[in-house]
């Protein structure tokens, strides 16, 4: 497939009296994005941590007791989502799930869903403070490159984004398309994973697309302020926009952004464009080591 209509979310957190309300807004997301023709969707980290909303507000108090509570309920969780892919025909990166291990501890994983079932997933990598210090979140141990019917495809949850080498490894492998599921409190925070998609988009030449959580919900102590403008990220060179930023959602609504994307137009820029940062990569290795 050369071309593919993307649509990034910029969710809300709601909440949620019965599983129904969480499924009925779940169905008009994915619904709207298939009716504006996306085949693939993507949603924040952390958005599942509206979840806890329904169990109580013993549980949604408890910064750690909701993370063992939500375990409940995943496996509804995952059969909607699967539901939802199947029923419109495209691939849903859904909203990363703290997911309980044997061990108990806790991954940050976000799941790829396809009409066929998961496609494959990726656990975030390295921990923000809040996940180390506060929360009982853990890093995961291996990068993930996910064979998809648009072909390769790389996931940098939030604070991966920031580290080169995790995208150039996707990228290495065939990746030309990096999704960003984010969940952001400040404005800093935004521009912090912001920049850091721009670099990787930059420096890989390759597409970035970045969906994170939006608004306020005090009632969670986990997800209760929420900032950031779903956007996708582009080379900057010949044929794309000279500020690398293809679209942005507004600052003032939850919302879809959408674009069709050029798969062919990395191989093209990479070959042809005013600068080769993606073969170029190699050349630091030798300057570095001096």
């Amino acid at each position: 497939m050369n071309k593919v209509r993307v649509a990034v979310s910029q969710y809300d957190i709601s909440f949620f009296s019965h599983w129904s309300d969480f499924a009925d807004k779940l169905t008009r997301w994915v619904k709207a994005a298939a009716d504006n023709r996306a085949k693939l969707i993507l949603f924040p980290e952390y958005g599942s941590m509206e979840l806890p909303s329904l169990l109580g507000e013993t549980v949604y108090t408890d910064l750690h007791g909701q993370l063992d509570a939500m375990q409940s309920l995943y496996p509804q969780w995952q059969a909607l989502h699967l539901e939802l892919a199947q029923q419109f025909d495209l691939m849903i990166l859904a909203s990363s799930y703290p997911l309980q291990q044997p061990d108990g501890s806790f991954r940050n994983r976000a799941h790829l869903y396809g009409p066929d079932g998961l496609i494959g997933y990726q656990d975030k990598l390295i921990m923000t403070r809040f996940e180390n210090e506060q929360w009982r979140v853990a890093a995961g141990s291996e990068i993930q490159v996910i064979d998809s019917d648009i072909g390769k495809l790389g996931i940098n949850i939030c604070y991966d984004s920031e580290f080169p080498m995790i995208a150039r490894q996707q990228v290495a492998a065939g990746a030309n398309l990096i999704l960003v599921p984010s969940c952001t409190d400040t404005e800093a925070g935004f521009h912090r994973v912001r920049i850091g998609c721009q670099a990787r988009a930059l420096e890989n030449q390759c597409f970035v697309l970045q969906s994170p959580t939006f608004g306020q919900a005090d009632w969670s102590e986990a997800v209760d302020i929420n900032t950031g403008r779903a956007s996708i990220y582009t080379p900057v060179d010949y044929g794309f926009p000279d500020n690398g930023i293809l679209v942005e959602g507004s600052p003032e609504r939850p919302e879809w952004v959408y674009a069709e994307l050029d798969l062919e137009s990395i191989a093209h820029v990479r070959a042809e464009g005013q600068v080769f940062n993606y073969r170029d990569w190699d050349r630091q290795k030798g300057l570095i080591s001096r």
